[in-house]
């Protein structure tokens, strides 16, 4: 008997990145926002229709979203900043929202459990919840009119709602009050006619999720009471389901990820926990884009239908996290691009699964995966790391060292790395990509745009300089075009937060150093000025974070490859008279398991791969490195063993709060202060900054600090970018006269 199929949800960003362009568009003034709302309106029903023709029986409604999904489910209970409320709900609020304007500060904004997705985060400060528009019930009616009863709402559940808030001082308080709103969806949806509605509730995967059990409880049997007609899936995904007392939970079906969270709810279900549910298996990895094993799975899928009620198959997450298609792949190996499934693949694969092997595809996409596992390129030779350097000099030593070299004030400035991508850049590049200049006409330009840069940051008084990576598309792109084992895909592009979409390389094979990848641009910049210029890296775990990675060795080995590669360029780097050089992690924490019993190993790999990576240096060479909105008290003790001279981190939006976690551990290295947020449009004032940089000066030591935007600054325009520049640097020499 065939299996029914659905998916979770289904990338915004289409395939040739038309949302993106159209979102920027109406932001640049180049659109109205009716056209905005039409052509969205028309991507939107595409998707819908693409993964009804896929043969799927459930497809995802209100998974669409014109920035982030939980900044869309904040404007429809009315979970509107305090800074914001005097405006209506509006479409240009929702954008200032996570963008920030002129007069306000934007939302923080996190990542979503362990991925490279960001979501801007709740305020529930002195707000009153209430339904302003059901805005997923228009998108429900729009959707049937389409795909009719295949149509299935999606919503972010209240429980894992609050816990990603900020702002919320009684948890149970706070979520008493949005049940009757979810009360009412719930009852509109099935009014309209909904079979099943999706209740996304990851924040059940996790530890945290262990202390609210009582409160799952109470909130579902709230709603089987209220709207006993509403069939609820009990969603989660990226991990395991945290405790088997959530099966008795009174919901019409489970979602579980059976990639994942494999071996603990596949427990779950052998001790039979579902055999009197529904359970939507999640067998296919929503997260990589390496086709599935379809023997394998097909076994598993075998082995949950014993034991459950009914089975009806989907992915492991929404494939928000894939590439849409990877049909318009042209350059790949044939065997490589035959063994990979972006989203549009993966629904196909579903359809195959559920049909077994009378599927007219079976048997191809079983030869296509066989054919793979067989080639050369997937061969694995591990180097012995036994005889590297993983040590440096005590900190104390190498940092007077160090300050004797380079001899910079007192909170001295920088940035994280790169300037604005302008439409020229984007023009030049592409033009070469085409043919249409040489590689020397590419060169000029690019030293041409690393000069104008110096320039401009030693008229601004910056202390150390960064050449602005302009010959790059991506801090982890970069490194897989000119690293062995990887490839990179021509329109493999992933939504990383708004309009931000970034194309994660593909590890396929052994990774080595086979070529110069910074130095040639690094020294050329390094001599235009007598200030040192930073030699630009991205780190092991970041690059394999931000990266598909192969699955078929273990992660550690992989870091290690990858800390090797990298300890290559940093020894050319420092023979070529580059004295800071900053190695990036800014993915460390979003890798870190979601279950505390398997956190330590990965964070052990880490600073093995760093180390691997940094400690060959010299005593004088100072390193660097970078994390991006992260927890970081959790991962503070991996922080210092790091034993980066320097780590940058972003203060800004989180209002300072994350500084408190190197207030409170006595963190003896240096820290870069993030004193201004990047991600958004607005230019900081001076006081906001100064306000950023005397914070943590209460605490801690003005020796320890750098100061320095909270991010790469690629995504800005150069107005905005020189502006913020200017008043960065303004503020630090006010707080440095104050000091003395």
């Amino acid at each position: 008997m065939t299996l029914k199929t659905s998916t979770l949800g289904y990338p915004r960003l289409g395939e040739h990145r038309e949302w993106k362009f159209l979102i920027e568009s109406y932001w640049a003034g180049n659109i109205t926002q009716e056209e905005l709302l039409d052509k969205t309106k028309e991507l939107r029903l595409s998707f819908l229709k693409k993964q009804a023709d896929a043969g799927l029986d459930l497809i995802p409604v209100g998974d669409f979203s014109l920035y982030d999904h939980i900044l869309d489910l904040s404007l429809q209970f009315n979970i509107i900043p305090k800074r914001f409320k005097d405006r209506d709900i509006t479409l240009d609020l929702y954008f200032d929202i996570a963008r920030g304007n002129k007069d306000h500060v934007a939302s923080a904004m996190k990542k979503w459990f362990n991925t490279n997705y960001h979501y801007i985060v709740p305020e529930f400060n002195n707000v009153k919840p209430q339904l302003t528009h059901n805005r997923l019930l228009d998108l429900y009616s729009e959707a049937k009119d389409i795909i009719g009863d295949k149509a299935k709402p999606v919503i972010v559940g209240p429980l894992t709602y609050v816990s990603l808030a900020s702002g919320v001082d009684d948890f149970t308080a706070t979520v008493k009050k949005l049940l009757p709103l979810y009360k009412q969806i719930f009852k509109e949806f099935t009014q309209a006619g909904a079979n099943y509605i999706q209740v996304d509730e990851p924040i059940f995967v996790t530890d945290e999720g262990a202390s609210l059990l009582e409160a799952a409880k109470c909130v579902y049997a709230y709603f089987a009471e209220e709207v006993p007609e509403a069939k609820l899936i009990f969603q989660t995904y990226f991990e395991g389901l945290i405790s088997k007392e959530l099966a008795e939970l009174p919901v019409a079906a489970f979602g579980l990820d059976f990639v994942h969270g494999l071996e603990d709810n596949l427990k779950l279900i052998h001790e039979g926990y579902f055999k009197d549910k529904v359970v939507f298996a999640g067998v296919i990895d929503g997260r990589n884009v390496w086709a599935s094993d379809l023997t394998a799975t097909s076994s598993l899928i075998t082995d949950i239908q014993d034991k459950v009620k009914e089975v009806i198959l989907q992915p492991s997450c929404s494939l928000l996290h894939v590439p849409v298609t990877k049909q318009n792949e042209t350059s790949l190996d044939p065997v490589l691009k035959n063994g990979l499934a972006f989203a549009d693949e993966k629904l196909v694969e579903l359809t195959i699964l559920a049909q077994g092997t009378s599927h007219p595809l079976y048997a191809q996409h079983v030869a296509d995966f066989e054919a793979l596992q067989a080639a050369d390129f997937r061969n694995v030779n591990l180097e012995d790391i036994s005889s590297v350097k993983t040590e440096r000099t005590a900190y104390s030593k190498r940092a007077k060292i160090q300050d004797d070299r380079f001899k910079l004030p007192t909170l001295p400035t920088t940035t994280i790395g790169s300037f604005p991508q302008s439409a020229e850049v984007r023009r030049t590049r592409l033009a070469w990509k085409r043919g249409d200049i040489t590689d020397q006409d590419y060169e000029n330009f690019i030293q041409a745009e690393i000069a104008r840069w110096i320039k401009i940051q030693e008229d601004l008084d910056i202390d150390v300089l960064v050449h602005g990576e302009f010959e790059r598309v991506d801090m982890v792109e970069f490194f897989g075009q000119k690293l062995a084992g990887f490839t990179t895909t021509q329109l493999g592009w992933v939504q990383s937060y708004g309009s931000r979409a970034v194309k994660p390389p593909i590890i396929f094979g052994d990774v080595k150093h086979i070529q110069p990848l910074t130095v040639k641009e690094t020294v050329y910049a390094q001599s235009l000025t007598n200030r040192p210029v930073k030699g630009m890296l991205t780190g092991p775990i970041t690059i394999v974070n931000w990266s598909f990675e192969r699955t078929d060795i273990s992660r550690g080995d992989l870091f290690n490859q990858i800390g090797l590669a990298i300890k290559d360029e940093i020894k050319l780097l420092e023979e070529a008279g580059i004295g800071i050089i900053q190695v990036d992690e800014a993915a460390l924490r979003e890798g870190l398991p979601l279950r505390k019993a398997k956190q330590q190993a990965y964070l052990d790999d880490a600073v093995v791969s760093f180390r691997l990576a940094t400690s060959s240096v010299k005593d004088e060479t100072q390193i660097h490195t970078h994390m991006c909105y992260s927890k970081f008290d959790e991962i503070i003790d991996t922080i210092r063993q790091l034993d980066a001279d320097v780590i940058s981190i972003e203060t800004s939006r989180s209002h300072g709060d994350i500084i408190q976690s190197f207030e409170t551990n006595n963190y003896p290295l240096g820290i870069g202060l993030g004193v201004y947020d990047i991600h958004s449009p607005r230019v900081p004032t001076t006081q906001e900054i100064t306000t950023n940089i005397l914070r943590p000066l209460q605490h801690l030591s003005a020796k320890q600090f750098w100061v320095n935007p909270d991010c790469g600054l690629k995504t800005r325009k150069e107005p905005e970018t020189v502006a913020a520049l200017e008043h960065l640097v303004a503020a630090t020499k006010e707080v440095r006269a104050k000091l003395g």
